[in-house]
């Protein structure tokens, strides 16, 4: 898909928005809104996803990211710790207004419920969980 979230027309935001729905693409979405930071590593999307590989998660948030929806957000240099990740996805500031404009934000502060309520987190999902965060504006 090669539409753009800030410049779809009628039609191609239609067709944006089943690519954003698509199952494994929108549980990847809503990860992004559930997770504390709003920026999971790959590793927690991976884990949040155990149905799905490795390679198909990645597939996906780089379509995600092809389309402006989410963003690779790094760590500085200076600020990487070894052991930690270093790189987070996010949602781009046009992707969070195309998803708030066809109501699909609106179950957030559920999503960041009930992520809450996950107590069967291994220790390196713990650990990548609470790496610190780039800043964002």
């Amino acid at each position: 898909m090669s539409t753009d979230v800030g410049t779809a027309s009628g039609t191609e935001t239609r067709e944006l928005l089943h690519f954003v729905t698509q199952e494994t693409r929108f549980a990847l979405v809503a990860n992004i809104l559930q997770h504390p930071e709003g920026l999971p590593s790959m590793y927690e999307l991976e884990e949040l996803n155990p149905s799905v590989s490795e390679a198909t998660v990645y597939k996906h948030v780089q379509k995600l990211i092809d389309v402006g929806i989410v963003e690779e957000v790094a760590l500085p240099d200076d600020e990487r710790r070894q052991g930690y990740p270093w790189k987070f996805y996010g949602l781009t500031d046009e992707g969070r207004a195309f998803l708030e404009r066809h109501n699909l934000l609106q179950a957030e502060a559920t999503l960041k419920r009930i992520y809450g309520t996950i107590s069967d987190k291994s220790e390196k999902m713990e650990k990548y969980e609470n790496a610190p965060r780039p800043e964002r504006d």
